[in-house]
């Protein structure tokens, strides 16, 4: 496996907003948080002893994706993976819809959308992304 490092780059002015719910937002019950609008999406990665999995669920659009990325990727990298291929999914289906919502369970990877700078290719492929879906 490669090494995710490449030359530091900005994202100062994204097109998209990263919202990390709050301990008691969680927990509050069932249903979908108030903060989540459009179609959304559902992301999780996972490691085995069998592999690295993606889970995307697109709940507006009935669509569920189960990925294999090989035994090498991390945890950090899959979830990573499921966003870009939620993008994807949303890019293909080119449905006009002003709101959009992809939710994880990844506080690490949630701050890594929001930071400014990054040296990880894969951060910066997924800024991307997120920025030209959201434009």
């Amino acid at each position: 496996m490669g090494v995710d490092v490449v030359r530091l780059t900005f994202n100062l002015e994204p097109h998209y907003r990263v919202t990390m719910l709050t301990r008691e937002e969680r927990t509050r019950g069932p249903g979908t948080p108030p903060v989540v609008r459009g179609f959304v999406w559902f992301t999780d990665g996972s490691r085995t002893m069998e592999g690295t999995q993606v889970g995307v669920c697109g709940h507006s659009l009935g669509r569920r994706l189960s990925i294999s990325v090989g035994n090498h990727a991390t945890v950090f990298q899959t979830v990573f993976y499921a966003i870009l291929a939620c993008v994807y999914e949303i890019q293909m289906n080119a449905r006009p819809e002003k709101y959009v919502s992809i939710c994880s369970d990844s506080q690490t990877t949630l701050k890594a959308l929001q930071s400014a700078k990054t040296t990880s290719l894969l951060v910066q492929q997924c800024q991307k992304a997120l920025n030209d879906i959201s434009t």
